[in-house]
C-alpha cells in the first residue's frame, strides 16, 4: 500500500496521466447497491453522531482536513482554506470498494489516512450558518455504516497561519473492506481497471493529484502512482505515445 506519503517542491514537469487517459478508464457501470455484509447506519444512529461532533466543535471554528476528493469535491460551504500538514498519518489506497467507483466484478481502491509519515493537504474553514446541518451531510457523504464512525478523528493540522483542529475521514479504518501493505505496482493495476457508477479509480486518482498540484502539493507516492496508472492504461488499451499525442497502436486515434 502507499507508505509514508513524502512531500516534494512543486515544479514544472507534467502529469503522464492525462485527460485522454482517464477517459479510457469510464465505462457505465450500474449501480449494485450497497454491500449486503455491511449493515447501513440507521438516520437515528447518524443523527446521534452528528450531535456529538456537532457538541464537541463547539467553541473553535469548524475545521475540515480534506486529502482525498473533498479538496475537488466538497460537501460543505467553506468560507476559508488552507494548506495544511499532518504529521504521524499518510494517504494510502487501502479501501476496498465494490460500489461508486469499483464493483463487484472489479472492485476500486479509495484513499483513507494509515499511521505513520506525513501528509500535506488542504484544511477548510466551514460557514458558521448550519453547522449541525452541515456535519450530517458530510456524514451523510463519508460513511455508511455505525462501524464507519471509528475512523473519524479530531487532529491538529499545522497549517503557515497556526495550527487548527480539524475533523478528518477515514483515519485508521478497519475492517474486512480494509486492505494493507499492498506495493505501489499492485495499486496501480487496481486504479487502471476500476470502474463504478460514479467514476473510474485512475478519474479519482488524476482529479486528487491535479488539485494538490494546483495547490503546490506533491505526494512524491501519489506522482508515482500516477505514471504508474498512465503507463497500465496504456498497455492496456495498447496506446503509443507519438509526438506528446496518444495514437492507437497500427491505427487512428
Amino acid at each position: 500500500m502507499v507508505q509514508g506519503s513524502a512531500e516534494a517542491a512543486v515544479g514544472q514537469s507534467q502529469m503522464d496521466l492525462t485527460d485522454e487517459l482517464v477517459a479510457l478508464s469510464l465505462r457505465d457501470e450500474i449501480d449494485a447497491g450497497p454491500d449486503p455484509l455491511r449493515i447501513p447506519i440507521t438516520d437515528d444512529e447518524l443523527d446521534a453522531v452528528a450531535e456529538r461532533l456537532y457538541r464537541e466543535s463547539q467553541g473553535d471554528a469548524l475545521w475540515v482536513f480534506a486529502y482525498g476528493s473533498l479538496i475537488w469535491k466538497p460537501d460543505f460551504d467553506a468560507v476559508e482554506s488552507r494548506v495544511g500538514a499532518i504529521r504521524g498519518w499518510h494517504r494510502s489506497f487501502c479501501l476496498r470498494m465494490t460500489r461508486w467507483r469499483g464493483s463487484s466484478a472489479q472492485p476500486g481502491l479509495m484513499l483513507a489516512l494509515k499511521r505513520g509519515g506525513y501528509c500535506k493537504a488542504v484544511v477548510f474553514r466551514l460557514d458558521e450558518g448550519d453547522r449541525l446541518g452541515q456535519i450530517r451531510r458530510m456524514l451523510r457523504r463519508e460513511i455508511g455504516t455505525l462501524d464507519d464512525v471509528s475512523a473519524i478523528r479530531w487532529i491538529r493540522v499545522q497549517t503557515e497561519q497556526g495550527p487548527v483542529r480539524a475533523l478528518v475521514f477515514w483515519a485508521d479504518p478497519r475492517g474486512r473492506h480494509v486492505i494493507s501493505k499492498l506495493p505501489l505496482e499492485a495499486v496501480a493495476g487496481v486504479l487502471a481497471r476500476a470502474c463504478g457508477p460514479r467514476g473510474s479509480c485512475a478519474e479519482y486518482l488524476y482529479l486528487t493529484v491535479k488539485h494538490l498540484e494546483a495547490r503546490g502539493i506533491r505526494d512524491l507516492n501519489l506522482w508515482r502512482l500516477q505514471k504508474l496508472v498512465a503507463r497500465e492504461l496504456s498497455a492496456i488499451h495498447a496506446l503509443a505515445s507519438t509526438t506528446g499525442r496518444l495514437s492507437v497502436a497500427g491505427g487512428r486515434a
